[in-house]
């Protein structure tokens, strides 16, 4: 089949999770025989990018501001794939529906991912808010067939819009390599990672506040950044303390080398489907703590340490968990084999190629 993949930022991954779906997914459909196209905003990419070259770019503009990139990149990219040589598109983030319509007019299928609700991520104001929640209505009808990663969210779209949408989760498969430190200075094993971007409803306060009631000499890795707010991100550096890292946002080997070499992992996203530094930590046999709600518990199950969103209580557990090795590797082991179970990039692109050919076959 000729896809294209629509919505995200592009490749390769400087900024976050559609990003690194996009990245993997378009390499495995390649893998699978497929012509495959990922749509790329220009702020994003580099002349001399490192990526699949098997996986083409289409290189657009977009207007680089925090309410506006999503959107005038969603108009441009699906007003070109519309007229373009593609069996189906592939279209992700819920933001986009308004455009969805554009290639179907041209006879081309729409499959669009909306991730989780995004409408409730603390950075959009009430008038940003008010239309995504429109983009969520809209996405019931705008494209030929609905996507949701968790079942939380499945269950959602069924329960408020009586909308059937067909589950597909994201790969977390460890590239193969050695994955060595060979930056900040760390010690394998001795230091906790929180991974996200830098922004309020991942809670990196908590994490920082929760942190400060604990006893370790181990350092506290904060890798992500913020690029449309740093003025919170030289907020959170204020209130971290000596013990806390802030080496910006690391993709990559880098990135991997920081996963597999953790000791302990700490997620503390509340918004969303499934989220892939979540189950890449459960992959790299990582000792777990997440911030409990339906989409996280529905993602990890009984193989991390849930904990509420309370400092005291992430604090206790943390403890609990740096003071005790066993316990650490038991929860490694545990995870590790719930995300080869679970989450395989191979088999998420079997399972978009089933709906591909599903809705080919309806046309």
């Amino acid at each position: 089949m000729k896809i294209a993949i629509l919505g995200t930022r592009g490749i390769p991954n400087r900024y976050g999770g559609f990003e690194q779906f996009a990245e993997k997914v378009s390499s495995t459909f390649a893998d699978r025989g497929h012509d495959v196209t990922v749509y790329c905003r220009k702020p994003f990419t580099t002349p001399d990018d490192a990526y699949d070259k098997r996986v083409q770019r289409v290189i657009l503009p977009s207007i680089h501001q925090k309410h506006m990139d999503t959107w005038s990149s969603g108009l441009v990219s699906m007003a070109h794939a519309a007229v373009g040589d593609f069996d189906v598109v592939l279209l992700c983030n819920v933001a986009n529906s308004p455009f969805a319509w554009f290639p179907r007019l041209f006879g081309k299928p729409v499959v669009l991912n909306v991730d989780g609700l995004d409408r409730q991520r603390g950075k959009w104001n009430a008038l940003g808010q008010a239309a995504l929640h429109f983009c969520e209505w809209l996405s019931v009808y705008s494209p030929t067939r609905v996507v949701t990663d968790a079942k939380p969210i499945q269950d959602y779209y069924w329960q408020r819009y009586r909308k059937q949408t067909t589950l597909i989760g994201y790969g977390s498969d460890v590239p193969h390599g050695e994955h060595k430190l060979d930056r900040l200075d760390l010690q394998p094993g001795r230091y906790v990672l929180y991974v996200s971007r830098l922004e309020p409803e991942n809670n990196p306060d908590l994490v920082l506040e929760a942190w400060r009631k604990v006893c370790s000499e181990w350092p506290l890795v904060m890798l992500g950044d913020n690029r449309y707010d740093s003025g919170y991100v030289d907020r959170l550096k204020q209130i971290a303390g000596n013990r806390v890292m802030f080496p910006g946002a690391i993709y990559g080997d880098g990135y991997w080398a920081l996963q597999k070499n953790a000791g302990v992992f700490v997620f503390a996203c509340e918004v969303g489907g499934v989220h892939p530094a979540l189950i890449e930590a459960m992959a790299a046999e990582n000792s777990v703590l997440y911030l409990e709600s339906p989409e996280n518990n529905a993602t990890a199950g009984d193989a991390a340490i849930r904990f509420s969103k309370s400092a005291d209580d992430l604090a206790v557990k943390l403890q609990s968990l740096l003071d005790d090795p066993a316990a650490r590797e038991r929860w490694a082991t545990r995870a590790g084999a719930r995300a080869r179970e679970f989450y395989r990039w191979n088999d998420v692109a079997e399972r978009y190629e089933e709906l591909f050919e599903e809705v080919l076959r309806r046309r």
